[in-house]
């Protein structure tokens, strides 16, 4: 899964694809280097982001998606967006999965709107909201309640009708360091509840924690490493924002894995 931010603030691209035409260089430039699914976001966020209104986010990834959805066919669609009138849009138009970073707490009606649509549904564990989820985060037992969490909203997926459904643990969002660390650990036990598992973990903080305060440029070969850790682990599939070189490191694995 390629990472598409419609954004002017997300923390690693920010900017640099808020115009349509840029976006849409970006998504051939992925699809090329062998991206499955693109997913498109126009809102960031990233720790300490301010949300947008519902009508910045559509007039961001809508025009992109007209763009896409009919040109490369082939290619699956997502939208990560926490609005209901977002997702409707962008479904209208044929995308393929909706990418609900708020696990369902912020719109509780998706799994009956990708219903409908024959969509499938991303249910990604964060808490709080991103302007707050990174203030002092805390749990009992960080996989126990993540992967509850998970399955408890896959569920109820499932049960409106929705084909779909994949599960994220949300590296990153809401977590510590070491509560990252444990949940990437614990792969074979969200992969061992039945759903397919994604790992997000591009770039983001941990690795430039791990790596002694690098910037997000400088994190690719970690992100490869930790993705690499993930398939392993049984990960299902990847987010990122590095395609090519998560592409030839999935050819690796494969080559390496198969009977």
């Amino acid at each position: 899964m390629g990472i598409l931010n419609c954004t002017p603030d997300s923390f690693s691209d920010g900017g640099r694809f808020l115009q349509t035409g840029a976006a849409v260089a970006q998504a051939e430039r992925m699809i090329g280097e062998g991206a499955a699914i693109i997913d498109v976001g126009g809102e960031s966020t990233r720790p300490g982001s301010d949300p947008v209104t519902v009508d910045e986010e559509l007039q961001r990834v809508i025009p992109v998606l007209k763009a896409c959805i009919p040109r490369w066919p082939e290619i699956r669609f997502s939208v990560d967006t926490t609005k209901y009138a977002v997702a409707e849009a962008a479904l209208e138009l044929g995308a393929h999965y909706i990418n609900d970073v708020s696990g369902l707490r912020a719109e509780p009606r998706f799994p009956a709107l990708c219903a409908a649509y024959g969509a499938g549904l991303i249910i990604m564990h964060s808490t709080g909201n991103p302007k707050t989820m990174q203030d002092n985060p805390v749990y009992e037992d960080v996989v126990a309640e993540v992967l509850e969490a998970l399955t408890t909203s896959a569920m109820e997926a499932r049960q409106a009708g929705v084909r779909e459904v994949i599960i994220d643990p949300g590296i990153g969002f809401g977590k510590t360091l070491e509560h990252n660390l444990e949940l990437i650990r614990a792969i074979p036990d969200f992969a061992a509840s039945g759903w397919p598992v994604l790992i997000g973990a591009s770039r983001k903080s941990m690795l430039g924690a791990i790596l002694n305060g690098r910037p997000a440029e400088g994190r690719v070969a970690g992100t490869i490493a930790l993705h690499f850790y993930a398939l392993m682990k049984g990960a299902h599939i990847l987010r990122v924002h590095d395609v090519q070189q998560a592409h030839d490191s999935l050819l690796v694995f494969k080559h390496l894995t198969e009977l």
